[in-house]
């Protein structure tokens, strides 16, 4: 029985390794889908600056030509002014004038608030682009490394597969499919006993199944159903022996009575 102990717990470790690698070699993609989002939102960064960019320069140009414009209009109201004949002629064109020279001063105005929304977006548009560099070569990096982890947890996963086929080759039939069916069910198969409780599911156990245990059986928990084991390594030392007492030592000495008492 203590053979087949063993090989449940040897097994069982085996289990929940390969598990283990199974997991890490499933979360490998999202590292690589962590990176490549990153790299993705500078991208987008990048794009959004360089497209306002591009808007503020449109803009401009368009405000430019506008100015240019109003002064033209502007040059011509002044013109006006030296052959008009009337005072209500030379008060609609100084109207006119007014208005050109304020829309001039207006888009202007804009114009320099565009040159300045440009500088700020020149420099998100530079620590985007450095941006978008470190994330790519970083993406690269981590391709890199989780090919090479991949290769790795493929190996590892071989070897612990080939211990496995040969391990549940030398357990009996019937043992080898109570346990995987535990296993399947509770995510372990096989627990140990300890402070008379099981590992598995912490509760306690009958004195019967306890002094089983003890005994070397491997009998199954009342609450969970996994098989227990109880390891001999375990065991509290044995306490060192006590001296025999002496007869007579310590009782407590009679004092003699006192006379005429």
């Amino acid at each position: 029985m203590q053979a087949l102990i063993e090989q449940l717990v040897k097994l069982q470790a085996l289990e929940l390794d390969r598990a283990r690698l199974t997991r890490d070699a499933r979360g490998l993609p999202g590292e690589i889908a962590r990176a490549e989002s990153a790299l993705t939102a500078a991208e987008k960064q990048s794009a959004t600056a360089s497209a306002g960019l591009s808007s503020e320069e449109t803009l401009r140009t368009r405000l430019e030509r506008e100015v240019d414009g109003h002064r033209q209009k502007a040059a011509r109201f002044r013109a006006q002014l030296d052959v008009v004949k009337t005072p209500a002629q030379a008060e609609a064109i100084e109207h006119e004038l007014k208005f050109a020279t304020a829309e001039i001063d207006r888009l202007e105005n804009e114009e320099f608030a565009s040159l300045e929304r440009s500088e700020a977006l020149e420099s998100d548009l530079a620590q985007a682009r450095a941006q978008v560099e470190l994330l790519s070569a970083s993406l690269e990096t981590v391709r890199a490394s989780m090919t090479a982890r991949h290769q790795e947890l493929h190996a590892e996963l071989a070897a612990l597969n080939n211990d496995r086929e040969a391990l549940r080759h030398d357990i009996a039939p019937e043992w080898l499919e109570r346990f995987e069916r535990l296993a399947a069910a509770r995510g372990t198969g096989i627990a140990r006993a300890q402070n008379q409780q099981c590992t598995g599911c912490s509760m306690g156990l009958r004195p019967q199944t306890w002094n089983q245990l003890r005994e070397g059986q491997l009998v199954a928990c009342d609450s969970c159903s996994r098989l227990l084991y109880w390891d001999l390594g375990l065991a509290p030392e044995p306490k060192p022996p006590q001296p025999e007492p002496i007869p007579g030592q310590g009782r407590a000495i009679r004092k003699p009575g006192h006379a005429g008492a």
